[in-house]
């Protein structure tokens, strides 16, 4: 066997924790770059507010004393520096709403009075699910709390008054009937349609419930309309985090007839690296060394967060270049646009472009849409050969929609041929699956009467 010795050259990208951290925060939507500027701020000691806006005070001479909260640091792994009262710019996260279970349990304390009807009752509150349905059966209440089955369902008819209305239902039907009646509508076709049609109401066969019930359509569509007021899921409200508000990474302003490009830095805490720490000369080596160590790391950090804001930008003002029309008119308007475009154009790699418009909205003149809106996979051509993307074909398809005569609701094959129509060649199947993304029932379900 020979063995022969060989060189070859070669080249390859190492991801380094630096490059990851940069690709991270690109990615990131404002409330995930907030959060992860907290944490880098609470876990780095050398990172401060930035206080500037509050007036030029006069600098205080840094001495080697004032390096003591590091050397606690170093020993405990307590930042006592963190405790000072001056940094006034991180606030809690403000807590969601009370659960479900804490809301029942609340009522509990107001409604029973008796010891055995109490513990009841708090078992009840503990086996409601979070759409608001007791999971278990009487038979096992009464196992599993020693008490008889009129004590039981007289604690679970009670705590069926509680609110949110529905509340302790053991399945759609009662949580329907104990709303219903709360409300005073337990009667007729209502009463009717939650005792012996809701599969049919589900699937919107009104004739057929109108010839059961010998009504008329027009009074059942009524009471189904009456009956779709009330909540299916009461516990659903409950124990859920704040409501979730879009906020805009980047707004877009016209400005003397031309659109302006900025990005959102409302709410971002303003990091500089503290002056404490720029010196180290009074400290041992091991403390100099990690010093060191957390400001290449906090300096980082701030020229990542930089580059973000600048990528972003140069990707929205690029986007802007390309789809002025959308910007006057609005998403109707929309171009064909891939994100390889936008990417040759500021000399970028697409898997940029990607991470830059991830997670993000843009506040337009006319309202706020998700950056990935702006690019959208080829469809078919017109007649005249021009390039129709999914934005255009739904837009047009929901003007449709909403300009149909209830009565006779447009159908799939007639939505694809009036699409067709007007230049858009879609199919029926492909009609149907962005009817079923927009959130339209088919033509069926939307009849009325």
């Amino acid at each position: 066997m020979e063995q022969t010795l060989s060189m070859n050259l070669s080249q390859k990208l190492a991801m380094t924790m630096k490059m990851q951290q940069a690709i991270q925060l690109l990615q990131m939507s404002a409330q995930e770059l907030r959060a992860a500027v907290e944490k880098e701020y609470l876990e780095n000691p050398v990172l401060e507010m930035d206080e500037s806006s509050n007036g030029d005070a006069p600098k205080e001479e840094v001495r080697a004393e004032d390096i003591s909260p590091m050397a606690d640091y170093l020993e405990n792994g307590q930042p006592g520096y963190f405790t000072d009262d001056r940094d006034g710019g991180m606030e809690a996260a403000t807590p969601s709403g009370p659960t479900l279970e804490e809301e029942l349990l609340e009522q509990v304390r107001y409604a029973f009075f008796d010891e055995e009807e109490r513990a009841v009752a708090t078992f009840i509150v503990g086996s409601i699910d979070e759409r608001g349905y007791l999971i278990v059966s009487v038979e096992e209440i009464m196992r599993a709390m020693g008490a008889s089955e009129d004590k039981v369902m007289e604690v679970l008819r009670r705590v069926q008054e509680f609110e949110p209305p529905g509340i302790g239902a053991r399945d759609l039907q009662e949580c329907l009937r104990i709303q219903a009646r709360q409300r005073g509508i337990y009667e007729g076709l209502v009463a009717a349609l939650i005792d012996r049609h809701l599969d049919e109401v589900a699937a919107s066969r009104v004739k057929s419930i109108a010839e059961a019930e010998q009504a008329s359509p027009e009074d059942v569509q009524l009471a189904i309309d009456i009956l779709r007021t009330l909540d299916p899921k009461p516990g659903r409200a409950y124990g859920l985090a704040s409501s979730h508000y879009v906020q805009p990474d980047v707004f877009v302003r016209k400005v003397d007839g031309d659109y302006v490009v900025s990005i959102s830095e409302r709410s971002m805490p303003k990091l500089q690296i503290s002056t404490l720490y720029r010196d180290a000369s009074g400290l041992d080596e091991t403390a100099r060394s990690y010093i060191k160590q957390r400001i290449h790391a906090a300096s980082w950090l701030l020229r990542s967060i930089e580059q973000r804001r600048q990528t972003i930008c140069r990707v929205m003002e690029e986007i802007v270049h390309q789809q002025r029309p959308c910007m006057e008119k609005g998403m109707q308007a929309l171009r064909p646009m891939s994100m390889k475009q936008v990417a040759e154009a500021i000399h970028v790699h697409e898997s940029t472009v990607s991470r830059a418009v991830a997670n993000k909205y843009v506040e337009l003149p006319w309202g706020v849409v998700s950056m990935r809106d702006f690019f959208s996979s080829n469809l078919g051509k017109a007649t005249s050969e021009e390039e129709f993307i999914a934005g255009q074909v739904k837009s047009a398809m929901e003007e449709l929609i909403r300009g149909e005569d209830a009565k006779k609701p447009l159908s799939d094959q007639k939505l694809a041929e009036l699409l067709a129509e007007k230049g858009m060649k879609v199919s029926r199947r492909t009609v149907m699956k962005y009817r079923e993304q927009m959130g339209y029932a088919s033509s069926v379900k939307r009849k009325r009467y």
